[in-house]
């Protein structure tokens, strides 16, 4: 029987994945659903548009900074508890953000509610895999995988709709419905599985991991700002930096360890991951930078963006499923290749873009991409959870959903910052000019650019991925060793 695999039955693994899909949609949408509502916010509570970002933000960052702990936490106490806290944690979090009067009120809640959205987004990946066999695993992420999309998908059409109709509060009490649905599911159908125990929590290296991560994505977000140049900046990546070695090495030295490095010492696990965040950087930075150019280049309306902008996760949640099934027939390393290969082809296609492509020229562009990430997703997502011990399914979903949120924070803040920089230099802009209102055609131009630097990455992810396939051959195929001169001699013999 494979890592983390249980015998379930066949209803039973299905309860299990409707019950978990309430908290990765709702975990999901939560994420899209704000950001259309910045403006209103704004607006609503009467404050600046520097302030508000962190309604966004401050979910981000707590997301980020808690899975990892989380996932180790799960492997210790058992995963259902945690997960069960999550959604009461989350939807309680969102009564009260929709309840808040202030901006800093929200701010608050909104942190709150990260804890728990941090909680179904560790541990939903780690919880379908222990429920399902290892030959329909890939089925089962993809599964996962889709509803992910529809959660990317639905979140900006849902709160447009209710913006229309309501106010901004009802943007979170949607959720109050689905979460309390998504807890009796959870306690009526997830099996409560307890681990063998013996191990204690490494708090010291969770301070570690804590800072480490929140100096980088601060970094990372005060950079796009402020320039990466400013010391502050710097100082806080170099922070990061000093932190990390000292992690690792308190961990090398730990009997129960935060995060057990022993699992990076899989060439297969590590390369599964690396490409994983690669991937993530590209489409976050790809998404952040396309509404500009769709309204502000063509001229679509918001609505219209919305629409256009949906092409992507909508073939990625199509194909996702049928990626994972395929998977677990031919092997999760050739569909990580197809997968990768396809999206090289889409950005490539994205990097052609012109100041009068039209709708269909973007829907033809952004169709291979769409199709590319979910061609990749859930074999890469089937392998990482398959090649990780059973004691440590935990930490292993948490390092994967890690690897979608760092890069969204990665992606965005550089892809983001490339496009601008080469905006200002191209266009002559004098300081503190607002890159957006440089001529379409510097605009057009600077996102081909970007889109070069997306391309060389995905190429980078290709080749770890074909290198990844070799490997995973000679594993399973390794060649006979030589005959000794005795064998031999015993062979003539015989």
């Amino acid at each position: 029987m494979q890592a983390g695999v249980t015998p379930t039955g066949q209803k039973d693994k299905w309860k299990v994945m409707a019950a978990v899909a309430m908290g990765i949609f709702l975990a999901t949408i939560d994420g899209s659903i704000v950001n259309i509502a910045m403006p209103t916010l704004e607006t609503s509570l009467n404050t600046e548009f520097a302030l508000v970002q962190w309604v966004v933000l401050a979910y981000l960052l707590t997301v980020t900074t808690l899975m990892l702990g989380i996932g180790r936490l799960a492997d210790m106490f058992g995963k259902k508890p945690l997960y069960t806290a999550g959604l009461v944690i989350f939807t309680l979090g969102s009564l009260l953000c929709g309840l808040s009067t202030s901006i800093y009120a929200l701010i608050a809640f909104r942190v709150f509610q990260a804890v728990g959205a941090a909680m179904l987004m560790a541990l939903g990946t780690a919880i379908v895999t222990e429920a399902f066999p290892a030959s329909e695993r890939g089925r089962a992420l993809g599964i996962a995988g889709t509803l992910v999309s529809l959660g990317v998908i639905a979140g900006p059409t849902m709160g447009g709709l209710i913006l229309k109709a309501l106010t901004w509060h009802w943007i979170f009490f949607v959720n109050l419905p689905v979460g309390i649905v998504g807890l009796f599911m959870v306690l009526r159908f997830v099996p409560a599985k307890k681990p063998a125990g013996g191990e204690r929590f490494d708090f010291r290296g969770a301070v570690l991991l804590f800072l480490t991560l929140i100096s980088f994505l601060v970094a990372l977000t005060a950079g796009q700002k402020i320039g990466f140049g400013n010391p502050l900046v710097l100082g806080l990546l170099a922070a990061s930096a000093v932190l990390l070695v000292i992690f690792i090495q308190l961990e090398a030295r730990l009997p129960h360890p935060m995060i057990d490095l022993t699992l990076f010492r899989r060439p297969l696990f590590s390369i599964n991951l690396l490409t994983g965040i690669l991937t993530f950087i590209c489409s976050a930075g790809t998404i952040f930078l396309m509404p500009f150019y769709l309204q502000n280049v063509l001229g679509y309306s918001p609505s219209q963006v919305g629409l256009l902008m949906a092409v992507m996760p909508l073939s990625m949640g199509i194909t996702a499923p049928i990626s994972g099934t395929l998977s677990d027939r031919i092997g999760t390393r050739p569909m990580a290749v197809i997968g990768l290969g396809m999206l090289l082809l889409g950005y490539t296609l994205v990097s052609t873009l012109r100041v009068d492509t039209n709708a269909l020229g973007y829907i033809l562009r952004f169709l291979p991409v769409g199709i590319g990430m979910g061609l990749f997703q859930s074999p890469n997502n089937s392998a990482v959870m398959g090649s990780s011990p059973p004691n440590r399914l935990g930490i292993s979903s948490g390092l994967l959903s890690i690897t979608r949120t760092l890069g969204q924070t990665i992606g965005i803040s550089i892809l983001g910052t490339v496009w601008a920089s080469v905006v200002t230099h191209s266009g002559e802009l004098l300081p503190g000019t607002e890159v957006t209102t440089a001529p379409a055609q510097v605009q057009v131009a600077a996102l081909n650019l970007t889109s070069g630097v997306i391309i060389g990455l995905i190429a980078i992810a290709l080749g770890l991925s074909v290198w990844a396939l070799v490997l995973h051959k000679r594993q399973s195929h390794p060649l006979e060793a030589p005959a000794s001169p005795t064998q031999v001699a015993r062979q003539r013999k015989d």
